[in-house]
This record gives C-alpha cells, sequence and structure tokens, in this order.
C-alpha cells in the first residue's frame, strides 16, 4: 500500500495527466478495500473484542478516500492540493492506531 501511495505522489510531483491519477486512485481504494476485508475476516475468526469499531473506522476511511477522489476528479487543481496534503496521513493514522492494537493481540495476519 505505502509502494502505491508513493506512485500516486509521484505522479502529483509531476504533474501527470489527472486520468492517469485518478486510475492509481482507484487501484489503491481497490487495494484498500480487498486489505480491510481480509483484516476484517481474520477479526471475525479470531473473535476480536474491538471488531466493530475496527470495521466502522474501515468505512468511514473509505468513505474518507472516495469523497478526496470525487474531489480531484470534480477539480483537480484543489483535488490535488488536498492529496498531497491528506493522503499519507489518511490511512497512517488507521494502521498506528487500529491496527497496532490488532497486531498486538491477533499477530502478524496478512
Amino acid at each position: 500500500l505505502i509502494g502505491l501511495v508513493n506512485e500516486v505522489y509521484s505522479h502529483l510531483e509531476q504533474e501527470s495527466d489527472p486520468a492517469e491519477i485518478d486510475a492509481c486512485l482507484e487501484h489503491i481504494y481497490a487495494a484498500i478495500a480487498s486489505h480491510f476485508a481480509l483484516e476484517e475476516r481474520h477479526m471475525r475468526e479470531a473473535k476480536y473484542a474491538e471488531y466493530e469499531a475496527h470495521k466502522d473506522e474501515h468505512e468511514d476511511l473509505l468513505d474518507q478516500l472516495r469523497d478526496m477522489m470525487d474531489d480531484f476528479v470534480d477539480n483537480p487543481g484543489p483535488g490535488k492540493a488536498a492529496l498531497q496534503e491528506k493522503l499519507a496521513d489518511w490511512f497512517g493514522q488507521h494502521f498506528a492506531t487500529f491496527d497496532a492494537r490488532l497486531h498486538d493481540q491477533l499477530g502478524d495476519h496478512h
């Protein structure tokens, strides 16, 4: 996922075509949604106590990412600035909090 985010930043810095950036964002969205689904399966199987809160966080994050993507498509200039400012922090915070607790209890689930 970090590699995909770095790829988007590279396209943003190189002033790539907005359609190319949007395609990268779609790839990130699909990869993150897949990662979240796998993680949720592991949490259900382990009867993880924080499952509902963690799943809600996933849904919120995907909604936020979709909003950023839509903003970029609707208005690439300001959308680009928002992506550059927020994208890395967007899921970094989740991985540093919710996923850290999950890994503490369940170990590596990848």
